[in-house]
């Protein structure tokens, strides 16, 4: 046969084994989409199936409440309890059937009811559980049907409207044993999907584990470029969820704050104190740096205007509010979080349309940025530093730096707390990818200075996280201290690259600090006006296991009701001020695709023994360090917070990363323990995923689940199909 005969042959098979994959996974996707449509059908609507043969028994008539023109039943604050005497009947499920005609709210209801096992209505006690207290939306009508579990027939019912209740609430009926209607749930039908497609992909003997990036270049690209933008699509979807922080309104988003006259409108979210950003931004566009927003009076006269004990006696006194969470000095206001947000989205919008740029849209395309950059970091070090990286053990470790590393509690939150974060985050990954980029480039100058840029605006916008920096020195120290090529006329100009922008920048933030505080190394932080005093907060050892613990090693509290998750209990031997916000547990006890850390001192000497040049080895030691380090200054500096995760995160994420990097590679292709490695790793992301998928559903203060609680029921009934 020619040589071009065989090379004919060879892209014929080529062809035809992508042909036959296009069939594979085609039906494959197809068998997905049926399997999920007969869960929803069958599983998820099992209340349907469960209830068809009842025989509704309709208590209207038995009804005390009064009724308004459109012959609804009122219930008002004095009138909102539903008693039922001599029912005589076995109760399965109520019907109260709230009218969505009305103001949307959550309503709570005390159910109560004799039965046989009982003559009188019957509670929690010591040793028992009584019936719990039911949410009911008025505009979810899955809520509306609740299933009681009596022994034998019900005597007497109590059904009671408690806590905080806007009355009138209109009801339309109410009966007992009513067949639920047939629901096909879209979001659930979607999130199966996902979840159905993933366990696929990811199953033992995948072909994906077949897929080598350094071989197979084109293919092993595209897949990972649709892996991001199904990843860009659900955290954007999660993002504008929360419409009460998202900050624009539309004629089909956010109608309420909508203006009627454009096709999108921004609106301030977050109370006065969250606007700081924009206010620095109207305040810079006047030629200041200090806020338009006057102090009040008393606050320029305290002797201690820190101290927010103090500053809460002269409130309880009737004094005038102040602007909290902001840095107070010298009669003005000021900004103490990062600059650089403000000049990257502020100003320029506030300049060119004369409004408050919209704080969310900011942390989205700083998120965006970071996912790119993660992808576009770790595909540089699969394809460049490892022989052997199939495209599932990418993927596998690809989802969790990006889902597991905090940057999604602060899309669940985005507000201008958040978005120094989330910027820092963004331009981290893009600096080592650039960093990256520039050792392997014969002419690396544009690139390290790019990256260097990319990462001294870190300090622009959160100080913590220049961290990362220190990666520099298992990157560079070879190449330019070992081999001496500093000392050459390039090397001089390359190094020279790599500094300049850190020089430029630190000139920058030093002159700001200067014109507010008087001090070039003085950010503001300790004129903050927050929960603590913090010029005197000062250095404390006793701050820091507990806060160690919290943020490494606490256990997750859980319990049997979507979406599992509570925030975990505080406890201190400390006698001082621990300041503290919720946390759900400590990342080495919920993330246990970090457990492969544990392990690092084998891996690396493995790494060692391998390789001439340490330089994977050196990125994972010292993202090892400076996790522990930037988590040490988080505790003494600022406290325990769950926003604070972001910090240190994405550091130990991905010195985990690079050890199942290593290894992957000392697995024999195909035998036992390469399978095992990698069913293990899939079990392992699969269950940090899962924590932190349930984390973002969590109810709390000033979310959606708090601010729209009667929409948020909509996801408990989808996620909770069962009651």
């Amino acid at each position: 046969m020619s040589v071009g005969g065989e090379i004919t042959g060879q892209v014929r098979a080529v062809l035809e084994a992508r042909d036959g994959l296009f069939k594979h996974v085609l039906i494959s996707l197809v068998g997905i989409v049926a399997i999920a449509a007969l869960l929803e059908v069958f599983l998820f609507n099992m209340n349907f199936f469960r209830t068809m043969g009842y025989d509704e028994i309709i208590l209207d008539d038995q009804l005390t409440l009064p009724q308004d023109e459109d012959e609804m039943y009122r219930l008002s604050e004095a009138d909102h309890l539903m008693e039922f005497q001599d029912l005589g009947v076995e109760v399965k499920n109520i019907h109260v059937n709230f009218t969505s005609a009305q103001p949307a709210q959550l309503i709570t209801l005390k159910i109560q009811f004799t039965d046989e096992a009982h003559q009188t209505y019957f509670g929690t006690t010591k040793y028992t559980f009584g019936p719990p207290e039911v949410s009911v939306s008025t505009v979810v009508d899955e809520s509306k049907y609740i299933h009681l579990h009596s022994s034998g027939e019900v005597g007497a019912l109590s059904i009671e409207l408690v806590g905080d209740v806007t009355y009138p609430v209109k009801l339309e009926s109410l009966s007992l044993n009513a067949p639920e209607p047939f629901a096909f749930n879209g979001l659930r039908f979607f999130v199966v999907i996902v979840v159905l497609a993933l366990v696929w992909m990811f199953r033992p003997h995948s072909r994906i584990y077949k897929i080598s990036l350094p071989d197979e270049p084109v293919f092993s690209k595209r897949a990972i470029v649709a892996a991001v933008i199904v990843e860009v699509f659900i955290v954007s979807s999660f993002l504008f969820m929360g419409s009460n922080l998202v900050g624009v309104a539309a004629k089909s988003y956010n109608y309420g704050s909508w203006d009627r006259d454009s096709i999108v409108n921004v609106v301030e979210v977050g109370g006065d104190n969250a606007q700081q950003y924009a206010m620095l931004a109207q305040a810079m566009a006047k030629g200041q740096l200090y806020l338009d927003e006057q102090p009040p009076d008393w606050l320029i006269e305290m002797d201690d205007p820190y101290d927010k004990g103090a500053r809460d006696e002269v409130l309880k006194q009737g004094g005038e509010d102040y602007l909290f969470d902001a840095a107070y000095y010298d009669g003005h206001y000021y900004v103490y979080f990062g600059v650089v947000p403000v000049l990257l989205f502020y100003l320029p919008f506030y300049l060119i349309t004369g409004l408050n740029f919209p704080t969310a849209i900011g942390i989205l395309i700083a998120m965006i940025a970071f996912m790119l950059g993660c992808t576009a970091l770790l595909d540089r070090f699969a394809r460049y530093h490892f022989k052997r990286v199939n495209l599932g053990i990418y993927l596998l470790l690809q989802i969790p730096l990006i889902m597991c590393c905090g940057a999604l509690y602060l899309v669940k939150f985005p507000t201008f707390y958040s978005l120094p974060i989330m910027c820092a985050l963004a331009f981290s990954v893009w600096g080592l990818y650039l960093w990256m980029r520039g050792r392997a480039s014969e002419r690396p100058e544009g690139w390290y200075i790019a990256g260097s840029l990319c990462m001294a605006l870190v300090v622009g916008c959160r100080p913590q996280l220049l961290a990362l920096s220190l990666v520099a020195f298992p990157l560079f120290w070879r190449r330019y201290i070992t081999k001496r090529h500093l000392f050459t006329p390039a090397g001089a100009r390359e190094f020279a690259c790599l500094i300049a922008p850190y020089v430029v920048v630190a000139i920058g933030i030093m002159w700001y600090n200067w014109a507010r505080f008087g001090s070039p190394l003085n950010f503001g932080a300790n004129y903050n006006l927050t929960v603590h005093d913090m010029p005197k907060r000062g250095l404390s050892f006793g701050r820091i296991a507990p806060a160690l613990f919290a943020y490494f090693f606490q256990p997750p509290a859980v319990d049997g009701t979507f979406p599992y998750l509570l925030p975990v209990t505080f406890d201190t031997t400390y006698v001082g001020q621990t300041v503290r916000e919720v946390t759900f547990g400590g990342i080495f006890a919920c993330l246990p695709v970090l457990w492969i850390l544990f392990f690092a001192r084998p891996l690396l000497r493995r790494r060692f023994e391998q390789r001439s040049t340490n330089t994977v080895a050196g990125v994972v030691v010292v993202l090892i360090v400076s996790g522990f380090l930037v988590a040490l200054l988080d505790a003494e500096m600022a406290g325990i917070l769950q926003r604070y995760f972001a910090d240190f995160s994405f550091m130990f994420l991905a010195a985990a990363v690079l050890l199942a990097f290593i290894a992957n590679e000392n697995m024999r292709e195909g035998s036992g323990l390469d399978r095992l490695f990698g069913q293990g790793l899939a079990v392992l992301v699969g269950v940090s995923v899962l924590y932190i998928a349930f984390l973002c559903f969590v109810p709390e203060t000033g979310w959606y689940s708090n601010v729209y609680d009667w929409a948020y029921q909509d996801i408990v009934e989808t996620f909770q199909f069962w009651t």
